[in-house]
Order: structure tokens, then C-alpha cells, then sequence
């Protein structure tokens, strides 16, 4: 898109490059529908498929990205600021503590202290076992969970965050929130995360991932890096089972719907530790702070 100016016909940075974002949701919504496609064929479930799956937000940023004058740095594809790193893959272990503390103040969930986070693995007893199970999930998350959730994050806080960055901090990572929960409907359906609640889990996934999506932006801001959100992600999933294993629920609409990373625990979670990072300042989101340049932001 081009706007009159001054020297002539300028091209419009203010806005998200439409041909860009085209060739993204083609791309995002074609893999999908082709893994979709597969898993009916075959018989094999979306849910085991799910690892695939993880991969197709990035091969459409890259699309986006590489059918134009784009560098992968420029969205977010570089070292950035290690201290912030460390942040992203740390803060999700007191995410999840919180989340859990939140489903207990909930009548009808309590905790079971007999429960094992890692069955089959033998482990220390009191305070060295937690710290080991840390240590496990710790190692796990910003290791070969992170390579699976950079799957996601590249599409999500790497290309789409820096297109739709014009739009700036709040409706660029609740527009990326609400996309990437309705980019879970296939194995939602399929009964990921809520099998007893499939319609209902798909709005309550959307609910969720807005929740998150702030917090995700933030951290990407901060390290200038799109590995900050891969190992935020990656920590989370792999230490979000706590939740459903110490806490006990007393029906399946509280397990899933409440008392759940994904749940209203959750959400609730990620509301509180967002408003206490923006009640300080909501950072300013701008392509050029995400690494572009004038020249990059206006490339087709």
C-alpha cells in the first residue's frame, strides 16, 4: 500500500503489510487443512499429529518472510539479550506455582501431595526431589520443548508480531492471542487439553492464549528476541502438568475448564503478572524495537 507524499508516492509503514500477512494465513490455513486432511485419511489422530502441526506457524512466517526483502534477524531470528532470556525460561516455573495456588483457592479442587510429576522416575525425597524435578523440567523446556514451541513462536511473536507491531502492544498481541487459540481448534477437537469439553476448550483456549499473549510480547521486547518466547513457551508446557497433577479436582468441568494452565487458573495467572509488568509501563511496540528498519518495514 503507498500513500501521496511531499517526494511522491511513499510506501505506508504505518500499517501491516497486507501481501505479507495474505501469504502467512495461506500458508498457516493450507498446512492445517492438509494435516487435517491426513489425519482423516489415515485414522491417525490429530493429537499425535500435534508435533507437526507445532511446525506450520513457522514454515508460514518463513513464507512471509523469504518471498520478501525481510531478514529473518529483523523479526526476531537472533541472540538478543541474554539476561532477558534467562527471564523468559525462569518466569514460567512461578507461572505455573501460581496457577496451581490459584486452582487450590477454588472449592472443590484440592491438593494431593502423594502425586508424582514424574512417574517411573525415581527420585529424592522433600525439598532436594522438588529441586530435581526443577532441574528435569527446567533442562526439558528450554531444550527440546523450546525447539518445538519456536515452531510456534517464529510465526507468532516472530513474523506476525513484527507486521502487525504498527498496530502497537495491545491489539497486536491480542489479535496474535486470539489467532493462535483458534489455531489450536483441529487438535482441540481431537481432545487435546479438554477431551470432555471440545466446543467449550476451543473458546476457553482462545481466552487462554490472550491471556498469555501480553506477557509473550513483553518478554520478546525485553530480550529482542523471538528464543524469549520459544523458551517461556517450552518451560510452561513442560512444567504445566504440575497443575494437573497435584491438583485434584472433583468434577471433569473443573479439571479441565478451572483448574488447568489452560483453564481459568491460568488465565487468571498470566492477568496478574501482566498487570504487574504494565502497571509500571506498557512497553512501546514498534517495528524499528523489534529490529526492523524503515526499509525493511516496507518491503513486499
Amino acid at each position: 500500500m503507498t500513500v501521496a507524499g511531499a517526494g511522491g508516492t511513499q510506501p505506508d509503514v504505518t500499517r501491516p503489510n497486507t501481501n505479507r500477512l495474505a501469504r502467512f494465513g495461506v500458508t498457516l490455513v493450507g498446512l492445517a487443512a492438509l494435516l487435517v486432511a491426513v489425519s482423516l485419511a489415515t485414522g491417525i489422530r490429530m493429537v499425535a499429529l500435534a508435533p507437526i502441526y507445532m511446525f506450520t506457524p513457522m514454515v508460514a512466517g518463513l513464507v512471509a518472510v523469504l518471498t520478501s526483502d525481510v531478514s529473518l534477524s529483523t523479526v526476531g531470528l537472533r541472540l538478543g539479550r541474554p539476561r532477558w532470556l534467562a527471564a523468559a525460561a525462569l518466569v514460567a516455573l512461578p507461572l505455573v506455582g501460581l496457577t496451581l495456588l490459584i486452582s487450590l483457592l477454588v472449592p472443590g479442587v484440592s491438593f494431593d501431595p502423594t502425586a508424582n510429576p514424574l512417574p517411573g522416575v525415581p527420585l529424592p525425597g522433600g525439598v532436594v526431589g522438588l529441586l530435581v524435578v526443577f532441574g528435569i523440567v527446567l533442562v526439558a523446556g528450554v531444550t527440546i520443548n523450546a525447539v518445538f514451541a519456536f515452531g510456534e513462536e517464529f510465526g507468532w511473536r516472530g513474523y506476525l508480531l513484527w507486521e502487525l507491531a504498527p498496530l502497537g502492544f495491545w491489539k497486536a498481541s491480542l489479535s496474535i492471542g486470539s489467532l493462535w487459540g483458534i489455531w489450536h481448534a483441529p487438535v482441540i477437537f481431537d481432545g487435546y487439553n479438554f477431551p470432555s469439553f471440545p466446543a467449550v476448550g476451543v473458546g476457553m483456549m482462545v481466552l487462554a492464549c490472550v491471556a498469555f499473549s501480553p506477557l509473550y510480547t513483553y518478554l520478546v521486547l525485553r530480550a529482542e528476541s523471538v528464543f524469549a518466547a520459544a523458551l517461556v513457551h517450552g518451560v510452561f508446557n513442560g512444567s504445566a502438568g504440575f497443575v494437573v497433577v497435584y491438583a485434584r479436582a472433583d468434577s471433569e468441568a473443573l479439571a479441565q475448564l478451572v483448574a488447568s494452565p489452560v483453564g481459568l487458573a491460568g488465565v487468571a495467572a498470566f492477568g496478574i503478572v501482566t498487570a504487574l509488568l504494565v502497571a509500571r509501563e506498557t512497553p512501546k511496540l514498534t517495528r524499528q524495537r523489534l529490529g526492523g528498519t524503515l526499509a525493511d518495514s516496507t518491503a513486499d
